[in-house]
């Protein structure tokens, strides 16, 4: 797992409950905006497994480094927060990298205790889905 994103998922996961809620507030400020180049979510995979509409697309240059790009409603935070973790945590990572990077990552989190069962199905869609993006890529 790449150190950005071992560093967030310790700090999660040594947090207090209610803490956790506002971290997670704060990562899904932390959502890049998406490039013109995928207005209307042209080119992006929707992740049907979310309750909201979320989409996502990786790209992997010729040095083997990830992009990530995705793009879901302000208005679901929990949800946006995934997409601010893996952004914050993941970009940059090798191939190798984000394909190593646990299934249960929400679980090590301690997510699980602090959201819905479904929302960390959701993300761990989320993360399903990138993987084999980048995979692909």
């Amino acid at each position: 797992m790449p150190g950005k994103l071992a560093a967030i998922v310790e700090e999660f996961a040594s947090a207090p409950r209610d803490v956790v809620l506002e971290m997670l507030l704060e990562f899904s400020d932390a959502v890049p905006p998406l490039p013109a180049e995928f207005a209307e979510h042209a080119g992006m995979e929707q992740v049907p497994e979310c309750q909201t509409p979320f989409f996502l697309k990786a790209e992997v240059s010729q040095q083997k480094t990830v992009r990530l790009y995705f793009d879901c409603p302000p208005e679901s935070p929990t949800t946006r927060a995934f997409a601010g973790i893996l952004s914050e945590g993941l970009e940059g990572a090798t191939v190798d990298e984000v394909l190593a990077v646990p299934n249960d990552l929400y679980q090590r989190m301690g997510l699980a205790q602090a959201i819905s069962p479904l929302r960390v199905r959701g993300g761990t869609a989320i993360l399903a889905r990138l993987k084999r993006q980048v995979s692909e890529g």
